[in-house]
């Protein structure tokens, strides 16, 4: 039972971070704002490196039943959510345009990864599909932690340029 799970799991995965690489992409071309273009970039190449973990994962699982043994790098990055939540990005993306809606379908499929591996985690009995999804789970988290950062300071542009401010 678990071979299938793992199998399904790993066919699902591959398929939400090629979608999100996808929309990344896009998002990073039609963008005219050089910040967002570079956000969607960055996580367009990281998205690649999860398809490429990914694919990896699923031929070793095909061949011999099991996840193979890796050492993920560390995710805990909190300099390059400071690096990319620039002030131009809060000051350039208007709240209801192209890179606003963008950044508000983008937390709805990171959102989705993350309970994704969350549940594989926390679901499986092999250490090593354990290890992998955990590693997922903290990109995906980093990814949606700066995407709620960059909608948060939009919310506020928006509250402070209207007035919305309650005292």
């Amino acid at each position: 039972m678990e071979e299938n799970t793992t199998l399904d799991i790993l066919k699902q995965a591959i398929l939400l971070e090629r979608r999100g690489k996808t929309f990344y992409q896009n998002v990073a071309e039609k963008s005219d704002n050089r910040a967002v273009r570079d956000v969607f970039k960055m996580m367009a190449e990281e998205e690649q490196k999860h398809i490429e973990t990914l694919s990896e994962q699923f031929k070793a699982y095909l061949r011999g039943k099991k996840i193979i043994p890796a050492t993920y790098s560390d995710t805990a990055n909190t300099s390059v959510t400071k690096k990319v939540l620039t002030q131009e990005i809060k000051e350039k993306i208007s709240a209801a345009g192209f890179e606003a809606a963008a950044i508000s379908a983008a937390i709805s499929m990171e959102k989705q990864a993350v309970k994704l591996y969350s549940d594989s985690a926390q679901t499986t009995t092999d250490p090593e599909a354990k290890a992998l999804y955990e590693w997922l789970v903290g990109w995906e988290r980093e990814h949606l932690n700066l995407l709620i950062d960059i909608d948060n300071a939009l919310k506020e542009k928006v509250w402070f340029d209207n007035q919305f401010w309650p005292f």
